[in-house]
């Protein structure tokens, strides 16, 4: 199957934008003297995602310069080679030369190569810690009839540009499959910089395609209409007010006479039911399929494969699976962390995998399903399977707390540590330690989890559990004291009353509670969350049984309200960030609940834990 690549070159081309301006920002607040370690990660990862995706289109000049570039940023954040002023100049200049090198994929404009290669030399002194001797020649655009240079100042190109009729962007190569900006491929290391630079020209198996009729765009234009994703962010907004409206008003209308004001009620009834088929109409507006993703991968598997000696087949299952816009967008980045995971760390080359009995051939699939009120994006292979003895040797040496005690769960856990990798050597595939836990951290930012199921010799599944929108969110209302709070349905596992034999006091482990064979630790929400509200009676609690990261925790709360679907509010925008508080919602009575982050109670409640046993 041949997809049409021209439809994702917008999406790299305003992203490498955007991530440019970001890369400026960053140096530009740079401490020279003192660089902070998070903030040469971030700058890192800019370069790290604008080779990835110009490796995935082959625009193999802006991969050669960004891979340099991130190879020089690698060593400043590891400590191998000390920051200086000369050093953030030339990565300013650098930035230019890739906005050069993006407008002359994007527009056809003239890229100088001269300065680009001359760059890409002072780049490769620094990292091999010589101090640059002069600076580059000035970027150059069009000559005019007196053979002037022009101005390479943003305001100027950006005039060049938007005068000049844009060109087509080159076409990928023939055997292109599908896939878009946001899959950073690694490339194999690029040609030497001595080489002279030109631009490459258009591959020649690629058959011309034939013209689009006016009379098809015409078509297409008729059905559909362009709108901006921000006047689409504010109808959701202004639904979500109604959504609340309509809630406040049935709460109100709760508390009259059924008979006198029938009328009312059933008209109440009446706008309950058109508010929620409004909702469910707009959210939809932003809904995409999966199919999005997914068709991006081929392309990845068969280079990456390729690359490693390794024969892969990819499958996908549930590409029609919908989900918002917002986390489409976001979910990109970690499913390429983990589908090149899969390739490098657990397919086995074809020898391996024929001496243990296995076909040559491995699998890795990509999967996307509903549960309730989520959806659960799947990326399983039949490789060797995570390694137990080798991860708890690594975070030893990286002085991670690790036991051979740890159940598997806890062990899997460790992978995704800040620059935890078991790669023996760096390679352009992996090494570097900057994959798994950036997949924890943009899944966590979307208010989903990541699940991990490993067996040695048979594979791994990893297991991605995101919310279908970030604008609303299907929760259980449960209350302490007078206050209300709202815990994610996602999390739940399931609600008990328990009695006295089945609570017991442990040292060290505080009290926990018995359910089916498991000591699960008992965390009251009123503690952990200093609340001034009076304990409630034991006998009459609920414990909450929920699940972050592969641990179950029994939250402790005094009544169990009933599950509601709240519009989510941000607490941090709005006021500011409360520990153990991911956002807020207007119930109807027009109180505020809050939004519980359960993974950063598990976390608290552990630390806690850990604190009383020393």
């Amino acid at each position: 199957m041949t997809i049409d690549m021209s439809q994702f070159y917008q999406v790299f081309f305003e992203e490498s934008a955007e991530l440019l301006e970001e890369m400026e920002r960053l140096l530009l607040e740079l401490d020279v003297g003192s660089p902070g370690k998070d903030e040469l990660n971030a700058i890192f990862r800019t370069a790290h995602s604008i080779k990835g995706g110009s490796a995935t289109f082959g625009f193999n000049e802006i991969t050669e310069t960004t891979h340099i570039l991130e190879s020089l940023l690698d060593k400043l954040r590891n400590g191998e080679l000390s920051l200086c002023k000369d050093m953030v100049d030339v990565f300013l200049k650098t930035v230019d030369i890739l906005k050069m090198q993006l407008a002359g994929r994007q527009f056809g404009s003239d890229v100088d190569t001269g300065s680009v290669a001359e760059i890409r030399r002072r780049l490769n002194e620094l990292a091999q810690g010589s101090q640059p001797a002069e600076d580059p020649p000035p970027i150059v655009g069009k000559e005019t009839a007196g053979d002037a240079r022009i101005d390479p100042s943003p305001e100027n190109l950006y005039a060049i540009l938007t005068s000049a009729a844009p060109a087509a962007v080159p076409p990928a190569s023939a055997a292109t499959e599908t896939q878009a900006f946001g899959l950073f491929t690694d490339p194999a290391p690029p040609p030497s910089v001595e080489k002279p630079v030109a631009k490459a020209p258009p591959p020649a198996p690629e058959a011309p395609k034939p013209a689009r009729r006016a009379s098809d765009h015409a078509e297409a234009e008729a059905t559909s209409i362009r709108v901006g994703v921000e006047k689409v962010d504010q109808l959701i907004n202004l639904v979500g007010e109604l959504v609340i409206t309509q809630a406040m008003l049935a709460q109100t209308a709760s508390r009259v006479d059924p008979v006198l004001y029938e009328s009312l009620l059933n008209a109440l009834g009446q706008l309950e039911h058109n508010t929620r088929d409004l909702q469910e109409s707009v959210m939809s507006i932003r809904m995409m399929p999966m199919s999005f993703v997914f068709s991006r991968f081929p392309r990845v598997v068969h280079d990456l494969a390729g690359k490693l000696d390794k024969q892969v087949e990819l499958k996908t299952v549930g590409e029609g699976t919908e989900l918002d816009k917002g986390l489409i967008e976001k979910i990109t980045d970690p499913l390429n962390h983990l589908v090149r995971n899969s390739l490098d760390h657990g397919i086995e080359p074809p020898e391996k995998r024929l001496a243990a009995g296995k076909s040559a051939h491995g699998t890795i699939t990509l999967r996307a399903f509903h549960q309730g009120g989520n959806i659960v994006i799947e990326v399983e292979d039949d490789g060797a399977g995570l390694n137990r003895e080798r991860i708890l040797a690594k975070a030893r040496e990286r002085g991670l707390p690790a036991s051979d005690a740890m159940s598997d769960q806890e062990v899997w856990q460790l992978i995704f540590e800040a620059g935890f990798s078991t790669a023996e050597t760096v390679t352009a595939v992996s090494g570097r330690g900057v994959g798994m836990d950036v997949v924890k951290r943009n899944v966590q930012s979307m208010g989903g989890r990541v699940e991990i199921e490993s067996s040695p010799g048979k594979g791994t599944r990893i297991a991605i559990r995101l919310p279908l929108t970030l604008a609303i969110l299907d929760g259980m209302s449960v209350s302490v004291g007078e206050e209300i709070f709202i815990i994610p349905l996602s999390f739940i596992v399931e609600s008990m009353q328990p009695s006295r034999d089945e609570t017991k006091t442990i040292a060290d482990r505080g009290t926990v509670v018995h359910v089916r064979g498991e000591y699960l630790p008992v965390v009251s929400l009123r503690e952990i969350l200093n609340m001034r509200a009076k304990p409630a009676d034991p006998e009459r609690g609920i414990l909450m049984i929920v699940e972050s990261e592969g641990y179950k925790t029994a939250l402790y709360v005094d009544d169990l309200l009933g599950q509601h679907q709240v519009v989510i509010k941000s607490l941090e925008s709005n006021y500011r960030k409360v520990r153990g508080v991911s956002g807020a919602t207007i119930m109807g009575d027009g109180k505020v609940a809050l939004i519980l982050d359960i993974e950063a109670l598990v976390r608290m409640s552990q630390r806690d834990a850990e604190r009383q046993a020393a």
